[in-house]
């Protein structure tokens, strides 16, 4: 009985050793798939705070960054939200409103992930990262967001561009502060 017990015993060892070693190989191959997916870390960054949290995630995920740069530069006033005419103000308030960027990521078709980020304004994206993403083809890739914020949370953010453009895949988000 004591032999029979053993061989038992000895062969559910095994099949857990196998069964843990399958595990460990499919978990390795979903990295390797991962890290092997290009990156890139698309951000505004009115103040600075939203530019190192891409540098951040750009080491994480071994990506490339790309900042959108408005044409003009956003100053302290027009970023003054208490101020009902302030820039910042008055295109929040235009859902059509499309600030002008300089330049256009000319290299995004080689990029299989695109994580888009930016200062939460009044509980969403900033109309330029609007103005991001109709100027390029995000077709075929996973988009996440990732976002700064001085106490909004990035789900409104995320639901926002979702809603505005189901065309595309969407992924994680986060809020980075």
């Amino acid at each position: 009985m004591k032999r029979i017990t053993l061989i038992i015993a000895a062969c559910c060892l095994i099949l857990t050793a196998c069964a843990q070693n399958s595990q460990q190989l499919n978990n390795s191959t979903n990295q390797q798939s991962n890290n092997m997916k290009k990156t890139l870390i698309v951000y505004f960054s009115a103040t600075g705070n939203t530019k190192a949290a891409a540098q951040k995630l750009a080491k994480e995920f071994n990506a490339d960054l790309y900042e959108i740069t408005p044409e003009v530069p956003y100053t302290a006033a027009d970023l003054d939200w208490r101020d009902k005419a302030s820039r910042s103000t008055l295109e929040m308030k235009d859902k059509s409103s499309r600030p002008a960027i300089k330049g256009h990521c000319e290299n995004i078709a080689e990029y299989d992930v695109v994580w888009i980020g930016f200062p939460v304004w009044w509980y969403t994206a900033p109309t330029i990262v609007n103005t991001f993403i109709e100027a390029h083809d995000l077709s075929g890739k996973t988009l996440n967001v990732f976002a700064t914020s001085g106490g909004s949370d990035v789900k409104d953010s995320y639901n926002d561009l979702k809603k505005a453009y189901p065309q595309y895949t969407w992924g994680d988000s986060r809020l980075m502060n």
